[in-house]
């Protein structure tokens, strides 16, 4: 909960800073945040390849561990489809665009920002971005807290689905504490290959 606080924190100053022109206008123009987004990727891979546990898995893999993820990933893009025929302003791969993050909130909302603004122009694409910045801060949210009730509620597996991307890291204490210890190789292999698809998702999606 306190890296979402800083998370918003941060972003709110930036409004501000950017509402009050103390950000040189010249900034939007350059290639800053390609360099950050390059800086994502990075950290992306970094993540994945320093993993100890992520050799021990792959060897040991289990098809059927694959269905969890691909559960994860139809189910999301899904119920991101039926919001955008919900939504007028925005279309549906957009809103696909969006919810592919799957809890990843920097690296989705940097995509956008870079991919969109060359066919929706710049002020849509940081609209987009931002709502893709929030829907997936909420989504971590939503699986730290609402943990205890989505595994009353629909089984061990679903914290770790609801989770996304988060089910490596951040969301592993709690679906360790509600699911069980058992649940740990399963929600760190998840994570990884949710972590995977993300660049390939929200790049495809907006594209569309």
């Amino acid at each position: 909960m306190r890296h979402n606080v800083i998370i918003l924190l941060v972003f709110m100053m930036g409004c501000v800073l950017g509402g009050m022109n103390l950000v040189p206008s010249d900034m939007y123009q350059t290639n800053v945040s390609m360099y950050i987004l390059y800086a994502l990727m990075l950290q992306v891979g970094l993540s994945i390849g320093s993993n100890k546990d992520f050799k021990n898995m792959i060897s040991g893999i289990n098809l059927k561990l694959l269905l969890i993820p691909l559960a994860t990933i139809c189910g999301t893009l899904l119920f991101s489809a039926l919001a955008g025929l919900l939504l007028s302003q925005w279309s549906v791969f957009e809103c696909m665009a969006v919810g592919s993050g799957f809890a990843y909130y920097s690296l989705s909302s940097v995509l956008i920002t870079q991919l969109k603004a060359t066919t929706i122009g710049a002020q849509l694409a940081t609209e987009l971005s931002i709502i893709a910045l929030l829907s997936n801060i909420f989504r971590e949210i939503i699986a730290l807290i609402g943990a205890p009730l989505i595994y009353k509620y629909f089984g061990k597996l679903a914290p770790i689905s609801a989770a996304g991307v988060n089910s490596m890291d951040v969301a592993l204490p709690v679906i360790c504490k509600h699911s069980g210890k058992e649940m740990i190789p399963i929600a760190i292999f998840h994570g990884i290959l949710i972590d995977m698809t993300v660049p390939f998702f929200v790049s495809f999606f907006c594209r569309l």
